[in-house]
């Protein structure tokens, strides 16, 4: 049975707009319907949204603990000078796995993974669309990182930094197969992020519960649409370079040798028409995650929703054209580095309209202050610091200055991992209720929150001014005599305090999933739609599917609760709506819980490993892929037999 749903005929036959909320038994029958099989057999044919947006989250955070602990051991290296506990190739093989796996492997994931989660609930829907597909999408992914570490824990990690620049990743000078793993690392994780955005649009787009027009979609659902759409956009161009990269290295192309009419400066054209929107893919989620906090401990609407809307939109659209302000010390002719510092500075209007929205909700609402928004709060000071530094690295003649030095790294990370962590944390534990029922501790939140935010300045704040004292970026070690070596060893003590924060918010998560308070349906009293179910969420999401009448449903003045019924309880059938209005449109039956996905993630996987070694394993490698694929798609007679007895209903 495939992904593709059987619609019926009779766009709302058998439905009712204002029907009674579902008795026991047609909640008993609707979670027997939609649960996964029991067992590991259930666990590998797993295809609940929630279920596998819950193994993506912590899968990605995983990897961040992998990539902080990389971090950690490239501080103590440069905590002072002329050190020698990690060598120049280690080092460099440490640098180029953290930020392969915080740009790769946590940050873009990790957003679509809480996306997967939330955003059906949120629009009201019973499942995300295609979630065979959104399976397969984490198997993929999964076993991309797993090949990537299993490679550096061999002795065969990258080594060519994160962007793996050519001709440093090339076949002269990036030896063995650490840049080919990354290579195709690269193609692993963008395949799973390009079927995750299409997953995730579709189910904003056509599974939203009846009355949600687009000018009441939630505003986090507004940002997750923008990101996504901006996923297909960019994605494709460093799918587009990797695959390059590993043919001149394995095959004897010339896509970035100038010897033989190739251009180096190819890679960085393609790379950053990706990198850079990937900054956004990161940031765009992240006021998401702030435009659904704020209202809520603001206690009102959000103020501005049209503008916040349209500031979503435009900082995606504007995103796609500053990729070149990373290369200004390159040949790109004077005039159209001018055009890329005025888009630099032009993408700030936008984040600015949104802040001034923010805290018009905020002056304007009555505050309860806790741990989301103390989060939601120090990230203004983060990106204001982050953002300025942005626009000051937009100007032509102050990049060049500081193109190499510590004072980029400042930058990034400040606008990645200030930008995007502390909003990200602020979402754990706001929608940690939402998961499992339980509440997180608030005293331990706000100890947590106090040691990231101290922990995060102490860290980075010191690089701008070792950036201004002149040491570069990329370097194993340094002089000593060069008066670095005091910032380097506070940035160290910060990084460590970061450490122990993280420390701190594991214990809280594993104390509370089993010990902490219950949380109730809604314990934070929010306006969305994922707070009108219980917590944690039934298999189905909804017992009846709501109807919506405002922006904020669940504040909408009391009344007679409205529900569709007249959906299938013992069957998976979701109702789809129209684009624009989200009027019911068509009845779908959903797939059941596979194995294939899982299979076909394997031999997707088998492909691209034994690719790196022969082209042959392309050919080869073809056969199972196309084998598992035309099993999953292929249709079967039960499933036939129950669609066309759901469209004879009266």
């Amino acid at each position: 049975m495939s992904d593709r749903a059987d619609a019926s005929r009779s766009p709302a036959a058998g439905l009712l707009l204002d029907g009674p909320a579902a008795p026991d038994n047609v909640r008993l029958a609707l979670a027997q319907t939609w649960r996964d099989p029991p067992g590991w057999l259930g666990a590998l044919a797993a295809v609940n949204h929630k279920t596998i947006a819950r193994r993506f989250v912590a899968t990605t955070f995983m990897f961040f603990l992998l990539a902080g602990m990389l971090a950690l051991a490239m501080r103590l290296q440069l905590a002072r000078p002329d050190n020698r506990l990690l060598g120049p190739d280690v080092y460099d093989t440490f640098f180029t796995m953290h930020g392969t796996t915080m740009m790769f492997l946590f940050a873009v994931p990790v957003m679509q993974a809480v996306a997967g989660y939330l955003i059906p609930l949120m629009v009201g829907a019973r499942s995300i669309a295609f979630p065979r597909m959104n399976a397969y999408a984490y198997w993929v992914y999964l076993f991309g990182g797993i090949m990537l570490y299993a490679a550096f824990a061999l002795g065969s990690g990258p080594r060519s930094g994160w962007f793996s620049y050519v001709p440093l990743a090339g076949p002269d000078y990036g030896l063995g197969k650490g840049s080919d793993m990354w290579a195709q690392m690269i193609t692993f994780t963008e395949l799973s992020a390009l079927l995750e955005a299409i997953v995730l649009i579709t189910t904003i787009l056509k599974m939203r519960a009846p009355g949600m027009s687009l000018n009441r979609l939630p505003i986090f659902a507004w940002a997750t649409l923008a990101t996504q759409f901006m996923v297909i956009f960019a994605m494709p161009a460093i799918m587009l370079a990797s695959t390059a990269l590993i043919l001149d290295r394995l095959v004897g192309t010339s896509f970035y040798n100038p010897a033989l009419g190739g251009d180096v400066l190819l890679w960085q054209h393609l790379f950053w028409f990706f990198g850079h929107p990937e900054v956004y893919l990161i940031f765009v989620p992240a006021l998401g995650f702030i435009s659904s906090i704020i209202p809520t401990f603001a206690r009102r609407p959000m103020f501005g929703y049209t503008a916040v809307v349209l500031a979503l939109i435009a900082t995606a659209f504007l995103s796609f054209g500053l990729w070149v302000h990373h290369m200004f010390a390159t040949s790109v002719p004077q005039l159209g580095k001018s055009f890329f510092t005025a888009a630099s500075v032009m993408i700030a209007i936008p984040s600015g309209m949104q802040i001034y929205c923010w805290i018009a909700t905020l002056v304007t609402g009555r505050l309860n202050v806790k741990t989301p928004l103390l989060f939601v709060l120090a990230f203004f000071f983060i990106l204001v610091i982050g953002g300025m530094t942005g626009i000051m690295l937009g100007s032509v003649a102050l990049d060049l200055q500081l193109h190499d030095s510590y004072f980029v790294v400042a930058h990034l990370h400040y606008v990645l991992l200030g930008g995007a962590i502390f909003p990200l944390f602020g979402a754990f534990y706001y929608w940690f209720p939402k998961v499992t029922g339980r509440m997180l501790d608030e005293r331990t939140g706000h100890w947590q929150f106090w040691l990231f935010f101290v922990g995060f300045n102490v860290a980075f704040f010191p690089m701008h001014l070792l950036g201004l004292h002149g040491m570069p970026r990329r370097v194993w070690t340094y002089p000593a005599g060069m008066g670095w070596s005091t910032m380097n060893f506070v940035a160290t003590v910060g990084a460590w305090t970061i450490a122990a924060s993280v420390l701190l918010f594991l214990v809280n998560v594993a104390r509370s999933w089993r010990h902490g308070n219950p949380a109730g349906a809604n314990p934070w009293g929010a306006g969305t739609l994922e707070w009108a179910t219980t917590s944690p969420p039934p298999p189905h999401n909804f017992d009846a599917i709501p109807v919506v009448h405002g922006r904020d449903p669940l504040w909408d003045p009391p009344g007679q609760p409205a529900f569709v019924s007249g959906l299938a309880a013992d069957a998976r059938e979701v109702l789809l709506t129209t684009v624009l209005d989200a009027n019911p449109d068509l009845r779908a039956l959903f797939p059941t819980p596979s194995i294939w996905p899982f299979l076909s993630a394997v031999a997707t996987t088998v492909l691209f490993i034994g690719s790196v070694f022969t082209p042959w394993a392309i050919v080869w490698g073809s056969i199972p892929v196309v084998i598992t694929l035309t099993v999953w798609f292929w249709p079967t007679r039960s499933h036939h037999a129950r669609a066309l007895a759901l469209e004879r209903r009266p």
